[in-house]
């Protein structure tokens, strides 16, 4: 089997309202989407997408994939998507770095390979029914009163598991949001107070030190070095997500004994592939791990819900699907929906979600050999 054509299509997806995080200091209101269809000379083709979110949060933006998609098509026509590594090295070699652009090829090619086994991904991965997993609701930074409310509103479309966006200048109202998201919880949830690397390290200390919550935090400073240094000087179980760029990342968080548990997403380390050797790290280690994407429609999601639903349960956390933020869904009916605040990944061969033909419009490039 081979590769012959890599085709490429740009969706520009709005967000249903504006979404704030890091205290207000990042605001997004549209996501900047790649689509490609690799197709083969046996006639079997697969799909995949790499969606940043928005242009701020990490250094990936939509553009970029496609420039990157540019300089590695020649080198990828004409080899086997089945050989995943190889399909990886072959795209470390053409492109050093840039992990973001490796994501939707190597997604595309989990999705021929497990089409051409007749199996869906979570199996491929290890899993042994598609089992359910927890999603989390993603709660915008606000005054305590609204994010409440916005809690409120997520838990009455079955969401028990929340991700609370705090951090910012102001230490005195993050102090007031944690303690009075924590207190008003509804019984029987949990939340996560993810700060998106917003602090200082002695405002962290000062802040965690200071609240009765003894929740998740995520990511509460910049680098891995100030994380760890705050994760030795507070209660709160650390979650750490922007800094996990690759693997040595996750080995170095380990060594340093930074973290409790990590957000593994596909996109932000170079692909499903990649994401796969990081979780069965954590597995080994005893993380706890939230598997998502870093945005994207029900086509990124779904393949992050395959991933996590074969992830050993007492390993797994929840997941977050960004296609409930978006006004525009371009695979409606299909693939890893929230379900009560639960989401079952498709047990068709492959992803399980194939968009119909036409829905992205004209592709923005067609590479062949």
């Amino acid at each position: 089997m081979k590769i012959t054509r890599i085709t490429v299509y740009q969706l520009d997806m709005p967000l249903t309202e504006p979404y704030y995080l890091s205290g207000g200091r990042l605001k997004f209101e549209k996501l900047d989407s790649t689509f490609i269809r690799i197709d083969t000379d046996e006639g079997v083709s697969g799909w995949g997408e790499g969606c940043p979110w928005g242009h701020t949060y990490l250094p990936a933006h939509g553009p970029g994939i496609r420039a990157g998609i540019e300089t590695l098509a020649p080198a990828l026509i004409g080899q086997d998507p089945r050989g995943l590594e190889h399909i990886n090295r072959v795209m470390d070699v053409q492109l050093p770095g840039h992990p973001y652009v490796k994501s939707p090829i190597d997604m595309a090619c989990w999705d021929i390979l497990g089409k051409v086994a007749g199996l869906p991904l979570w199996q491929l991965w290890g899993g042994d029914a598609p089992a359910g997993v927890l999603v989390n609701s993603s709660i915008s930074t606000g005054t305590p009163e609204q994010m409440l409310e916005r809690i409120k509103r997520a838990a009455q479309t079955g969401y028990t598991v929340h991700s609370a966006k705090v951090g910012g200048t102001d230490i005195g109202l993050d102090v007031e949001r944690i303690e009075a998201i924590s207190e008003a919880l509804p019984r029987g949830h949990k939340v996560t107070f993810d700060v998106n690397r917003a602090w200082q390290p002695g405002v962290a200390v000062e802040v965690l030190n200071s609240v009765k919550a003894r929740d998740w935090v995520e990511q509460p400073c910049e680098t891995l070095d100030q994380c760890a240094h705050v994760a030795s000087r507070v209660s709160n179980p650390i979650m750490l997500d922007e800094c996990m760029h690759d693997f040595a990342a996750h080995l170095e968080a380990w060594k340093l004994r930074a973290c409790e548990g990590v957000k593994v997403k596909p996109n932000r380390v170079g692909g499903l592939t990649r994401a796969r050797q990081i979780r069965d790290f954590g597995v080994s280690v005893g993380w706890q791990m939230h598997m998502e994407d870093l945005g994207g429609s029900a086509l990124a999601d779904t393949a992050a819900i395959h991933l996590a639903a074969s992830t050993p349960e007492a390993n797994r956390l929840a997941s977050w699907l960004c296609h409930y933020h978006l006004s525009v869904d371009p695979v409606p009916g299909q693939g890893a929906r929230n379900d009560h605040g639960v989401a079952v990944p498709p047990s068709l061969p492959g992803l399980g979600v194939t968009p119909e033909e036409g829905v992205f419009g004209d592709p923005v490039a067609v590479y062949e050999g």
